[in-house]
């Protein structure tokens, strides 16, 4: 089973937060965020490298998702191998890249997915072959709309089977819409509503990746957006500094 999916299955909202291959990772899983995202596409990070820090989150709240940076079978597969449990592949913009990506993240007969034994936290299956359905059919599998090309072709990304959630990034797609990094703007506004008007029609969860502050994760909520990732430090340090204030010093 994986968590995250069954919430988003259930129209509950979900919220994570980035992961690292330094820090404790094991700690910020068990901090109330439903998953950790890896990037690869916009750090230093190599998808070996992640090993270590997915394998500390077992067993905890927060599942891993992985961001790789293209949509190429093998950068996927070194994450799967790694025990991700979701992945994300930026600038998906036709319906025949999103079948691509699908294939490269499902086994057989679904998908083209080499196969390296038990990856992930998926669980016990009767047997092997329900074992690979299980996974085929828990994986989350999340490709980004972030340009003109892919917001025309929505309906048909959408209509490819597997796809989860359909996850926005939000500093990209303004600029493609010729207003960068203007989040509020009209021409903005409808495009955020464009996509969560074709991921109804198509039973998608419509997500963004990482909120900008002129944003309210509520009124994307009302939107019908449930899929979230926001930074823990601000968090974090707003909890420090309120547990300080109540000591005298």
């Amino acid at each position: 089973m994986n968590p995250v999916r069954e919430l988003l299955r259930s129209g509950k909202t979900v919220v994570g937060t980035a992961g690292s291959v330094v820090g404790d990772m094991a700690m910020l899983a068990d901090t109330g965020f439903d998953f950790l995202l890896f990037d690869t596409q916009h750090t230093p990070v190599e998808i070996k490298q992640l090993n270590p820090a997915i394998l500390a989150t077992k067993g905890k709240k927060a599942k891993s998702i992985v961001r790789v940076s293209g949509n190429k079978p093998d950068l996927i597969c070194f994450a799967l191998d790694a025990g991700a449990m979701g992945i994300i592949v930026p600038m998906v913009n036709t319906k025949e890249e999103a079948e691509a990506m699908v294939r490269a993240c499902k086994y057989s007969p679904d998908g083209d997915r080499s196969h390296s034994g038990p990856r992930g936290e998926f669980g016990e299956a009767a047997d092997y072959r329900s074992y690979l359905d299980m996974v085929n059919e828990e994986l989350l599998i999340i490709p980004m709309i972030e340009t003109k090309q892919a917001i025309e072709n929505l309906d048909e990304i959408l209509s490819v089977p597997g796809i989860d959630v359909l996850l926005i990034g939000p500093s990209d797609l303004s600029i493609e819409l010729e207003v960068p990094l203007d989040y509020t703007s009209n021409t903005y506004q409808e495009g955020l509503d464009t996509i969560a008007a074709a991921c109804k029609r198509h039973g998608v969860v419509p997500g963004m990746y990482f909120i900008p502050p002129e944003l309210d994760a509520n009124g994307l909520i009302a939107k019908g957006y449930k899929f979230f990732t926001q930074p823990w430090a601000i968090w974090a340090a707003e909890g420090i500094k309120n547990g300080l204030s109540g000591i005298d010093r």
